[in-house]
């Protein structure tokens, strides 16, 4: 049996889309001819087709987190697999993941594995995803390993929200101070200074120098637009070669606060993946291949596929997180306790949720440290306007008296 997307009108006239299941179109259509609706479309599922990480279906981190959840619960409870990915895709209220679900059960039914039928989206479950539920399968504790998917993806998600939200604040107060400062450079100095300038008196420096800034701005604030844009791509395409990018990772550790938090973020998501591969039964090694995918700066990837490859010589996994210089010397003193006492999972689990919470204290440090600057540096550029506007002002009162 094929999966099929219908569109129908039902018998008052409203209508319908979804997906079904059927041996041809014609008998889908004629399975909604016997409910009473009249089909005008019918139409063989994407499951068909092979998806590329490009055309694929994508899932929303929210999306995935809800839908490992829901299918970790209803395992878990005892129902068949193809009953539970029904009772998911019935869950959702939108029909892209309707679809989506319904393809994966019929890949399910024609034979696939469930790792199988998820790897056909590779833009929505991701190889780690796809080797967890495979190794879930392999040792017949799924709905254990769906649990801990789902657990994952949920702090995943968690550490994710946090972070945007701290760096919500700071970007709105950098954007409202350049806009009352431009405001006031293009718009209110230049008519209180015109007052002065067609006075022909001299004027003070500083308010020579604003005027100078001003003319500046309204002569070239197109052309500051253009490169400000022509600069962001040149970001993306500094980016495209791994070797520039590699640099350029390289140099943002180097930064005092933000390298910290780069290297806390990335080794966090390193030892919270690498607990969750192995508590679900996936070889170290291979875990290690694994995790080392959710790595975003090449330097820290690059070290950890080096610690990768002595850890498949023999080596030990404390020693080599150790020589990459990145992880802290607690977590590598847990992960060497954990080898030592044959209790790795549980140990790196603890030592992910240490990294979590002492990079959630560094953001909010960051953030305690930021807000206050932009007061500091907002209060010195107005400041500075206000000088160069009440300085003509007081010398004209001098003069006059």
């Amino acid at each position: 049996m094929a999966t099929f997307t219908y569109i129908a009108i039902d018998e008052q006239g409203k209508k319908k889309t979804g997906a079904v299941e059927g041996d041809t179109a014609r008998s889908v259509r004629q399975s909604l001819r016997e409910k009473g609706w009249f089909p005008l479309d019918v139409e063989i599922s994407q499951a068909k087709q092979k998806h590329s990480l490009f055309s694929s279906p994508s899932l929303s981190v929210t999306e995935l987190s809800l839908v490992t959840r829901q299918l970790s619960t209803l395992v878990s409870s005892g129902m068949p697999l193809e009953e539970c990915l029904i009772a998911v895709a019935e869950q959702t209220d939108t029909q892209r993941i309707r679809n989506m679900i319904m393809a994966v059960r019929s890949k399910v039914l024609e034979g696939y594995s469930l790792a199988a039928a998820l790897a056909e989206y590779p833009r929505s479950f991701s190889t780690l995803y796809c080797a967890t539920v495979e190794a879930g399968e392999q040792a017949g504790h799924l709905d254990a390993v769906l649990e801990k998917l789902a657990v994952y993806v949920e702090e995943q998600n968690a550490l994710r929200r946090s972070i945007i939200l701290a760096s919500v604040y700071p970007v709105i107060l950098v954007v409202i101070a350049l806009s009352v400062v431009i405001y006031l450079l293009q718009s209110v100095v230049p008519n209180i200074l015109d007052v002065f300038v067609s006075s022909n008196r001299e004027l003070p420096k500083p308010t020579q120098i604003l005027l100078q800034v001003t003319d500046f701005l309204n002569a070239n604030g197109f052309l500051l637009v253009l490169s400000m844009v022509g600069i962001i791509f040149f970001g993306f395409w500094w980016n495209k070669k791994p070797n520039r990018r590699y640099k350029k990772d390289q140099l943002l550790l180097k930064l005092p606060l933000a390298g910290r938090f780069i290297r806390g973020f990335n080794t966090a998501r390193f030892a919270s993946t690498l607990a969750t591969l192995g508590s679900s039964g996936v070889p170290l090694v291979d875990a290690m291949k694994i995790a080392s995918q959710v790595i975003v700066n090449l330097p820290i990837k690059g070290a950890i596929e080096d610690a990768t490859r002595q850890v498949s010589e023999g080596g030990t996994l404390a020693d080599a997180l150790k020589s990459t210089g990145y992880f802290p010397p607690i977590m590598i003193h847990m992960v060497a306790s954990g080898e030592n006492s044959g209790e790795l999972e549980p140990m790196l689990e603890r030592t992910a949720k240490t990294q979590e919470s002492a990079l959630k204290d560094l953001i909010q440090v960051m953030v305690a440290l930021l807000e206050p600057l932009m007061l500091v540096i907002m209060g010195i550029i107005v400041l500075i306007i206000v000088m160069a506007v009440v300085l003509p002002i007081t010398q004209i009162n001098t003069t006059v008296g």
